[in-house]
């Protein structure tokens, strides 16, 4: 198994178990062809340390990031640990202000695929006529579009523009998703892309969308919520979709 890697002495138990599935979280997300390059990021908070969290070292595939190069970061992107990597500075403002902000999100992914980038790029944003777009229902923000995010003055403003949901479309750009742990991240940004796919080939189609009723979305959000934080679905989902990876690929690490 891929999970039997040493720990190191220096690492606790409790890190080097969210290492590994933060490593895998990565490796997913290259399996299911949503990277883009040596960029984005997914950042995990370190519960026993607070105001820290890890990321992925810049320059590095997903598919290189394993447990022990993962960084350590403070939410202002400063190295807390010795690593011969650097983050990449991109990701911090929007990763650092929500870590800090929000202690009901653990988890940050980031990505703009290409359907995601084509919704965010139009003004009515996501839709929810369809079983993914419902369950997004009342859970996305949007973010104007200010250049690439780099800088600290821009963190209030996303910040704002989230509030309290879980989906954050970056105008133009992309999206971010959080949630309490991993496992529950992954599943939102798959419903997500889901979302975005079936909004961007029901739009290619041409004719009239059959429009949801609100409170048939608000329903299907409102449980799939419910499902998600009451019961071990995500965790079921995740691990499925790593066992799934490592049969076709080998190993993670």
């Amino acid at each position: 198994m891929s999970d039997s890697i040493t720990r190191p002495e220096h690492i606790s138990e409790a890190e080097w178990a969210l290492r590994i599935k933060l490593a895998h979280c990565y490796h997913l997300v290259d399996y299911f062809g949503w990277t883009e390059t040596i960029f984005n990021h997914i950042s995990a908070r370190l519960m026993d340390e607070e105001g820290s969290y890890l990321v992925n070292p810049f320059g590095l595939n997903y598919t290189e990031i394993t447990p022990a190069n993962l960084i350590k970061v403070d939410v202002n992107g400063n190295k807390l640990d010795d690593s011969p990597y650097d983050g990449n500075p991109a990701g911090f403002a929007l990763h650092g202000a929500i870590h800090q902000a929000r202690e009901d999100v653990h988890c940050v992914i980031h990505t703009h695929t290409n359907a995601v980038s084509a919704i965010a790029s139009k003004q009515r944003g996501f839709t929810h006529n369809d079983f993914y777009g419902a369950q997004l229902f009342g859970r996305v923000g949007y973010h104007a579009f200010e250049g690439i995010t780099l800088f600290q003055e821009e963190k209030g403003r996303m910040l704002e523009s989230l509030g309290t949901k879980h989906v954050l479309v970056l105008r133009n750009h992309g999206i971010a998703v959080g949630e309490m742990d991993i496992e529950r991240a992954f599943f939102l940004l798959w419903t997500v892309q889901r979302a975005a796919e079936i909004q961007v080939a029901s739009g290619a189609l041409g004719g009239e969308d059959v429009i949801l009723d609100t409170a048939i979305s608000q329903k299907c959000a409102d449980l799939t919520q419910m499902l998600i934080k009451e019961s071990g679905f995500a965790v079921k989902f995740f691990d499925a979709m790593v066992r799934k990876m490592e049969a076709d690929r080998g190993p993670s690490w």
